[in-house]
């Protein structure tokens, strides 16, 4: 080998040449050893023959040497070889480069494709085969697929961007969403960056494009978004897109003028059917519901489900008040009568109430809180009709309105009146029927109501009830009782053995957290679980409802008694009462009010009632005792228990205490 000055600084770093060596001689060992396996295997083909090595430079550096040669003949006689070296380290810099992101665009979850200015294909991606389906580029062949995406993404491309000449600042990128067909025949709906590169005289010179399939990504989005608007159980729209409906039917008809009514239904019976048959047969209830709903409606009327058996239904140009009742009446009839649901025959009923848009509800209210007043009305519509003995239909009225009003101003009332100290408890004696003696006190809530005097728990106990307020109602009750109980224990006024009756709800019953409040309220005032009776009604326990059971046996467990409540009121099973988690059966005053007269009448019954209650270990205590006769008569029956007003009415527990002592004076000097 031989070389001039040139090549000598670039392939020896100066050094002289050795005669007989390779171009390559100082090149790296590996890249030596594969220049050289090369160089034998072109010998044999003949031809040109270029090479690419490094050779290392005394800083540390190295730079990549192209060496091209091609072979002398000398007439037809190979004599040998003539060439070139250039420095080549930028070039292959590059090529590493673009192969480095060629390679990840490959890897790249976005399908990379890149046009040339007349829509050719000039590069693809990995991703981009694919999902567009487009050819390899270097094929040469027409690829359909690579036109048709081109086509679609210009179809779509705002005008300026395929000007030739556009406005000095102009966006020469767009971000935007089009629609094409796979190759596997499934539309797609593709996210698309397009950015137009441009010559100096503004005319295009490529188009590049980012695309990424967003159809899970839509479709995910569009299930979300019907979950969040539709009930799961039966597909129908929730209370937020009802609103939302209702909310634009009124502001139609502020233009229209066209009545919008809201039918608020209830179902009567769903709550027995999950407790008595199942939750599959009571959903399948509601199913079969919607279903009948659906089909007595007209189609441009809304159908929702707002909560398990509560449905509604928007109208929208009922002429007048009497058009609306008759539209309920029949969306009433439509759910009611015997359905028979995996083989098990219910009764199906509804209460209907109905509410509809006025002008001057427009005129006061945006259409959005005009949406919600009217499902409100409609709901109190809906109660007023099972006051009246459900299975009917109720119209909104202005009493309702009134009365709803002064409902809402009494719970807004009810919220300050327990930090206000407004409440007070009396104490109702129950004293036993053979003794005569005081055994028990039930602690009776009061409202001293700033505006409207006394309030009696039946004018706000629903209220607390529904807002949740009547926990840290109950529980102040229980802390005055047991603290009052005490004191009376503690100096000598009553015997330890006296108890202290408290109410409790439902939902009261309900909360996991009821039994430890009320045994540390207990544990505060040094009293045995015995000292208590929680006094709740037949329908509570009746119900059978998971979370009540639970709560009563644990408090069972710690000796506090249970005592049914106004029993003959409402369901009155005698069956029921053989499972009954109670200890003592209160009987209505509506049973008592009558014992005693002179034919009798009423005897039996009580009788009867007593003597079951006995035979089941029950207590028997009798409400609403008003005459002397009551008493004589109720001692001769058996009743173990006596309250009302000829025992001693509600009082203050000073006057309560001062009553006990006055009559057990009198009574020790009778036996005296």
């Amino acid at each position: 080998m031989s070389g001039n000055a040139a090549f000598r600084a670039l392939a020896c770093d100066g050094a002289p040449l050795v005669v007989g060596t390779a171009p390559w001689a100082n090149a790296l060992p590996h890249e030596r050893t594969e220049c050289e396996r090369r160089w034998v295997q072109h010998k044999t083909d003949g031809g040109n023959f270029a090479v690419e090595f490094r050779v290392g430079r005394a800083t540390g550096e190295s730079v990549w040497i192209q060496v091209s040669t091609q072979p002398v003949l000398t007439d037809g006689v190979l004599t040998g070889y003539v060439g070139t070296a250039i420095d080549c380290t930028s070039l292959v810099a590059q090529r590493q480069l673009s192969n480095q992101l060629v390679g990840l665009l490959d890897v790249s979850g976005d399908a990379v494709l890149v046009f040339n200015r007349v829509g050719e294909l000039e590069f693809a991606n990995d991703t981009a085969r694919t999902l567009i389906g487009v050819a390899d580029p270097s094929s040469g062949n027409g690829d359909v697929a690579a036109r048709a995406f081109m086509q679609a993404v210009r179809d779509q491309l705002p005008r300026i961007l395929l000007d030739a000449a556009p406005p000095a600042g102009s966006p020469n990128r767009w971000e935007g969403e089009i629609g094409f067909r796979s190759p596997d025949g499934i539309p797609r709906i593709l996210a698309v960056v397009v950015q137009v590169v441009r010559d100096a005289d503004g005319s295009v010179h490529h188009w590049s494009t980012i695309t990424r399939d967003i159809t899970e990504e839509r479709q995910t989005q569009a299930e979300l978004a019907r979950q969040a608007t539709h009930d799961a159980l039966t597909g129908l729209p929730n209370r937020v897109l009802f609103l939302r409906k209702t909310t634009e039917a009124l502001e139609r008809s502020r233009t229209t003028h066209a009545t919008v009514g809201v039918l608020f239904i209830d179902l009567d019976k769903l709550k027995h059917v999950n407790d008595t048959i199942g939750h599959a047969v009571g959903d399948q209830l509601i199913v079969t519901v919607s279903r009948r709903l659906a089909a007595a409606t007209r189609p441009t009327d809304l159908v929702a489900r707002i909560s398990g058996d509560e449905f509604v239904v928007l109208c929208e140009g009922l002429l007048d008040e009497q058009v609306a009742l008759d539209v309920a009446e029949r969306i009433r009839a439509s759910i009611t009568g015997p359905l028979v649901l995996q083989g098990v025959e219910i009764e199906a009923g509804a209460s209907v109430g109905v509410a509809m848009s006025t002008p001057d509800l427009l005129a006061s209210e945006s259409a959005a809180d005009a949406a919600v007043t009217l499902l409100r009305s409609a709901d109190t519509a809906m109660y007023r009709a099972k006051q009246r003995g459900r299975g009917r239909s109720e119209l909104y009225n202005e009493e309702m309105r009134t009365a709803a009003r002064e409902r809402l101003h009494l719970a807004s009332e009810l919220e300050q009146a327990l930090a206000a100290d407004q409440f007070t408890v009396l104490f109702q004696p129950i004293e036993s029927a053979h003794t005569g003696r005081v055994v028990a006190a039930e602690a009776l809530l009061r409202w001293n109501h700033p505006t409207r005097g006394v309030l009696a728990p039946a004018a706000f106990l629903d209220l607390a009830d529904e807002s949740g307020l009547i926990a840290p109602i109950g529980d102040w009750v229980l802390e005055q009782g047991a603290r009052t109980l005490a004191e009376w224990i503690s100096s000598g006024l009553v015997d330890r053995g006296t108890s202290i009756h408290v109410n409790a709800s439902r939902r009261q019953l309900s909360d996991i957290t009821f039994v430890d409040r009320a045994l540390t309220i207990l544990r505060a005032h040094s009293l045995d679980g015995s000292q208590l009776v929680f006094e709740t009604s037949e329908s509570n326990l009746v119900e059978n409802n998971p979370s009540v059971l639970r709560t009563v046996t644990a408090l069972k467990r710690q000796g506090v008694r249970i005592a049914v409540d106004d029993f003959g009121s409402g369901y009155s099973s005698l069956a029921s009462l053989r499972t009954f988690p109670a200890d003592l059966l209160k009987l209505d005053g509506t049973l008592v009010r009558d014992v005693g007269r002179t034919d009798g009448g009423d005897d039996p019954m009580v009788r009867s009632l007593i003597q079951l209650a006995h035979s089941l270990n029950l207590v028997v205590c009798a409400e609403w005792v008003t005459t002397e006769d009551h008493v004589q008569r109720l001692k001769v029956l058996g009743c173990d228990l006596l309250q009302g007003n000829r025992i001693g009415e509600p009082v203050s527990a000073e006057v309560f205490i001062s009553k006990v002592q006055r009559k057990a004076a009198a009574q020790n000097s009778d036996a005296l």
